[in-house]
């Protein structure tokens, strides 16, 4: 019984980590730009590769100057007007959206881009 209760312990501290997905947002955007060039990654095992994959589809649209501007686990977020730009992230699109725009600062920002993890 003893080892039972060891071993559902360990299932249950590895289980959320390895339930915990990453995703990222790298975007190619010039001061000026209507709509910004983008990569979206999710689902990743970790950060670096969250961020390597969200790099690689930016490039793979035609954006040559592409930067991760969030990487998230849950939901993340990228809102810009014409000079201004915000990230966020949260739990839930909706959050990840507010924090992106309270970032970003002037009435006239937008959310460009926005993904959640499954």
């Amino acid at each position: 019984m003893k080892n039972v209760k060891k071993l559902l312990l360990t299932i249950a501290m590895v289980l959320p980590v390895m339930a915990m997905a990453t995703g990222a947002i790298a975007v190619d955007e010039q001061q000026g730009d209507d709509e910004p060039g983008y990569g979206i990654s999710s689902g990743q095992a970790d950060k670096a590769s969250a961020q390597r994959v969200a790099l690689s589809e930016c490039k793979k649209a035609g954006n040559k100057n592409c930067k991760v501007v969030v990487w998230f686990e849950g939901c993340g977020a990228y809102a810009s007007s014409s000079k201004y730009f915000g990230v966020g992230y949260g739990k839930t699109q909706t959050i990840a959206d507010k924090k992106a725009l309270e970032a970003c600062g002037k009435s006239s920002c937008e959310v460009k881009v926005s993904d959640c993890d499954e």
